[in-house]
């Protein structure tokens, strides 16, 4: 075994001993915002959690969890909204995203801008389906979207945060997320993922590029 070769298995082993270590810190340190959360979404009577389909390393598809933070009839209300808004049709096909969300209700704005409907994803952690540091989790029509770099994007786990988190999120268009992407793809090491989740704890408190 080379040096770079066992310098790269060291930095595997150690990320993948974060993520098992942070997934379950995070689980406990965050088990009294799950129980309110869970009461306050239940609310209006729909499910507290919701999984979506989303593309994972190796291309591996899986169930990516998060608070709810729409209503529960939500693909129905998209669809009816973009037929009625030609303007809000060009903003979901540009990326899959709508700054005014009539799907969103009244707590899902609050956890969004928070990021703590993103707090379910520890137990996709635990089960080594995402890392606590990553590219964002696309879902199957996005992958057009990375062209040759897709190669590239599906050679790592996705994860909770990431360059694109700590860089506008919302703000940036989808060209430069595929570029951050692609980056952090190339470059990853034990060393950057600690940058990045430090960072990810201001961009959270200051709300940058959330909605």
């Amino acid at each position: 075994m080379t040096k770079n070769t066992t310098s790269l298995y060291i930095q595997h082993f150690l990320k993948a001993f974060v993520d098992k270590v942070g997934a379950v810190l995070g689980i406990v340190v965050l088990s009294p915002f799950f129980v309110i959360l869970y009461l306050l979404i239940r609310k209006d009577g729909g499910p507290a959690f919701y999984g979506h389909t989303r593309i994972g390393k190796n291309g591996k598809s899986f169930k990516c969890w998060k608070f709810r933070s729409m209503v529960s009839n939500a693909d129905k209300m998209l669809e009816s909204h973009l037929k009625k808004n030609p303007q809000a049709r060009i903003e979901w096909e540009k990326d899959f995203k709508l700054k005014c969300d009539p799907r969103i209700t009244a707590t899902g704005h609050f956890i969004r801008k928070t990021s703590l409907d993103e707090i379910p994803q520890l137990y996709n952690v635990l089960c080594g389906e995402m890392s606590l540091v990553g590219p964002r989790p696309i879902v199957d029509d996005e992958k057009h979207y990375y062209g040759d770099s897709l190669p590239l994007y599906l050679s790592v786990k996705p994860g909770i945060t990431g360059l694109w988190q700590i860089s506008g999120r919302n703000d940036t268009s989808y060209d430069e997320r595929v570029s951050l992407d692609s980056w952090y793809a190339k470059n990853w090491t034990v060393r950057n993922d600690m940058i990045i989740m430090l960072k990810t704890v201001s961009v959270v408190l200051l709300r940058k590029g959330a909605y």
